[in-house]
């Protein structure tokens, strides 16, 4: 067996792992918020630029005909941040008919995007802005924590998996399409998921004595 082929078969296997972390990269937080019935150092604007960047990367990557192995987990945590960012809008009563407005807003533009309604060229265009965006979310829900200084209600096992499956997936997509612009948003993602999962970390009631 060749080199080349062993290697094939160790992204492919990082692939699947990325994919199976995936599956329950949102429920630790998820259920955290359950549980506290608390948003206490989350930020709601990152969770809707995540939103937007994960929406992207799925028509980008779907829309290009990439394997389905080296971008599944995005459908996969679109569904969990769903779910997430209701919960989130639910404690924070935020729940009124402009947010029905903007969602109705945003699965329009999703669907004409995944289906190519809308020209496929938009994606081109809007992709480059993935890594600003996702970095921005990243940014913001840190600052978020630090300025609480209080993260009861952040989950460091969702960003601990964020981290992981971020870095396998840097090594998957060069092997992949080695496309420059997915890679540069995994090497930033990897980072700000290493420093949010710190912070939640630090900031805890149990490790922190506050005065």
């Amino acid at each position: 067996m060749s080199l080349n082929t062993l290697v094939r078969y160790l992204a492919d296997g990082l692939s699947i792992a990325t994919i199976g972390m995936c599956f329950v990269l949102k429920f630790p937080q998820i259920f955290k918020l359950l549980k506290n019935r608390s948003t206490t150092g989350i930020s709601f604007k990152s969770l809707v630029l995540e939103l937007i960047s994960y929406s992207i990367t799925t028509c980008y990557n779907y829309t290009n005909d990439y394997s389905l192995l080296s971008y599944l987990e995005y459908p996969i945590i679109l569904l969990q941040e769903y779910i997430l960012i209701y919960l989130v809008l639910n404690y924070m009563n935020l729940m009124n008919l402009q947010l029905l407005v903007a969602s109705s807003a945003y699965f329009a533009i999703f669907i004409g995007l995944l289906t190519e309604c809308l020209p496929k060229t938009i994606l081109t265009f809007v992709m480059p802005m993935c890594t600003p965006i996702s970095a921005s979310s990243k940014v913001i829900q840190l600052m978020t924590i630090i300025r609480a200084k209080k993260a009861d209600s952040v989950s460091p096992t969702t960003w601990a998996i964020s981290t992981l499956s971020n870095l396998t997936r840097i090594f998957t997509i060069w092997m992949d399409s080695a496309d420059m612009l997915l890679l540069g948003n995994f090497i930033i993602s990897t980072a700000l998921s290493a420093s949010i999962m710190l912070a939640a970390l630090y900031y805890k009631t149990d490790i922190v004595k506050r005065e």
